[in-house]
């Protein structure tokens, strides 16, 4: 997800995956704090336990790791279990904060023995940084260039050994070179909902909050597969419960709570809903480009295409099509509405085979 183009919008959706400053301060208190504690991405957590076993075996460092997936599944708090795991400190740093090569080397060079550098969004990073790393990370050493023009020399800078893990939430973005250099690559899915109870139920046990199982399940039901978002929908519906309520998350209570913060039953919000509603009332189910789709709910192009989009195709609500955005069968169902005879819902349009269609893509 490209957070450049829509960071407010997204951050103040309670089921927005991406976190501020002190949600993240909050969310570093629930973290695991190793692989036996993790829960879920039992593949991914397998592969990464022989990974770093092996390494403390041979008494070195451990293999460069890539992590992918979308935000809110754990790929931060992997790169801290990584850390843990070997007994070695953690430098945090992302790609939007490397500009330039020179912002590299400066934290390449300053690293410790064995450290262990999180570098997050890693797909951002600018080009000439990013042919800097790969000798980094291929022979620990990088040449800095002194001067400009035919004078500039380079002088070559021995590096500490260290592991490096990079996370993406966009894998296609990185160039070969450099997602060949990774020695394990790990992508992180989507979370079934009964990982998501046991997540609620560590995090409640953490926070003092008593929850019953079915609370739990309702919670785990409206969390967009994300531990993220499972964690923060949990802490509202503990401020509902002690507020309007006997202290005790119940099923009943957290339906209530997460009504009053506009989350339904399969995890739509507000904007979830308006980009539906839109599409199904406005425009009879599509196809409709996504800049009129975006005037009608009232939102930038790239919230809609980058924020709201992608949960709503994942469940199948909606389907990009050349013609346009075009609402699923399931969509109408689920906003109790009736498609129009012989038009709405995907694949069918105002347009014929092979137009534009009226809104354009």
């Amino acid at each position: 997800m490209n957070w450049d183009d829509a960071p407010d919008a997204a951050a103040e959706r309670l089921v927005a995956a991406d976190a501020d400053r002190e949600e993240q301060a909050v969310e570093a208190a629930l973290r695991p704090k190793d692989l036996d504690e993790f829960i879920g991405q039992e593949r991914v957590r397998q592969q990464l336990d022989l990974v770093l076993k092996a390494a403390r075996k041979r008494g070195g460092t451990a293999d460069h790791v890539l992590l992918s997936g979308a935000p809110g599944l754990g790929k931060t708090t992997l790169s801290m279990i990584i850390a843990a795991e070997m007994g070695a400190p953690i430098r945090i740093t992302s790609g939007p904060a490397i500009q330039h090569a020179g912002d590299l080397a400066a934290i390449l060079s300053s690293l410790q023995e064995g450290e262990v550098l999180f570098l997050d969004e890693i797909h951002r990073m600018s080009r000439p940084a990013e042919e800097m790393l790969y000798m980094a990370m291929e022979d620990f050493r990088v040449d800095v260039v002194v001067g400009k023009g035919p004078g500039a020399t380079a002088i070559p800078l021995e590096l500490p050994a260290f592991t490096l893990v990079g996370a993406t939430t966009r894998a296609g973005l990185l160039p070969p070179p450099l997602r060949d250099r990774f020695g394990f690559t790990g992508h992180m899915e989507f979370y079934e909902p009964a990982e998501l109870e046991r997540v609620i139920h560590r995090s409640a046990g953490l926070l003092d909050v008593p929850v019953a199982a079915d609370g739990a399940v309702e919670i785990a039901g409206r969390s967009r597969g994300t531990p993220r978002i499972a964690n923060r929908l949990l802490r509202r519906v503990r401020d509902y419960a002690q507020v309007r309520a006997d202290g005790v998350i119940t099923r009943e209570v957290a339906a209530r709570a997460l009504e009053v913060y506009e989350v339904d039953a399969r995890g739509l919000d507000r904007l979830d809903r308006a980009v539906l509603h839109a599409l199904l009332k406005l425009f009879g189910g599509g196809p409709v480009g996504l800049s009129t789709l975006s005037v009608a709910v009232g939102e930038e192009r790239e919230t809609v295409e980058e924020v709201a989009e992608p949960f709503l195709v994942r469940e199948g609500l909606l389907a990009r099509t050349p013609r346009g955005r075009v609402a699923t069968p399931a969509a109408w169902a689920h906003l109790g509405l009736v498609p129009p005879q012989g038009g709405g819902g995907a694949g069918q349009g105002a347009a014929g085979p092979g137009q534009t269609g009226l809104f354009g893509p």
